[in-house]
């Protein structure tokens, strides 16, 4: 039987419930790999990647779910701080995982933009896309905006990341 891989990949800057809404109807998969974005395709400001990496680890150990696992692939295949695309993600993994079924796991303001994706027609021809809207609408956004504004955020993301998010200082001014 072939294994089935869903890859959800995200800056995760930080994990939100938003996250979590969408990887709790991923069950069906065998294996869910969370995939940080190490240089953002299109020059998105991040966290750290390290810091955003240990959020994402707190958070698939608050959820429980066993079939999700951090991956650093992103990591693994950049250049040169050069944008590391989800084609070139997609490659490395079929590589690692030969006989698997990878499915790329997307959310809608990303399927809208989709077409601008490098290669999006080759990504099409040879993987799965699925469009996984969150059903909790809570953004990583919303959880800095909080922060900044020293508003509560244990609403937002799971209890492990509220931890590190209060004890690193993250996303507070001048703070990280």
């Amino acid at each position: 039987m072939t294994k089935k891989i869903a890859v959800f990949g995200s800056a995760f800057n930080p994990p939100s419930l938003g996250h979590k809404s969408v990887l709790e109807r991923l069950s069906h998969f065998d294996q869910v790999l969370l995939v940080p974005s190490y240089s953002h395709a299109w020059r998105k400001v991040m966290l750290n990647y390290d810091s955003r990496c240990m959020m994402v680890a707190a958070f698939i150990a608050d959820l429980n779910l066993p079939h999700l696992s951090l991956c650093r692939i992103e990591e693994a295949i950049s250049q040169n701080d050069k944008p590391v695309t989800t084609y070139d993600v997609m490659c490395s993994l079929q590589n690692e995982h030969p006989n698997a079924e990878l499915t790329f796991v997307i959310g809608p303001d990303n399927f809208l933009n989709f077409s601008k994706f490098y290669r999006a027609e080759d990504i099409l021809s040879h993987w799965q896309l699925l469009s996984c809207p969150e059903t909790v609408p809570i953004r990583s956004t919303d959880i800095r905006d909080n922060i900044v504004k020293n508003r509560p955020i244990s609403h937002l993301t799971t209890p492990g990341v509220a931890r590190i998010l209060k004890s690193e200082h993250f996303y507070v001014a001048n703070g990280g």
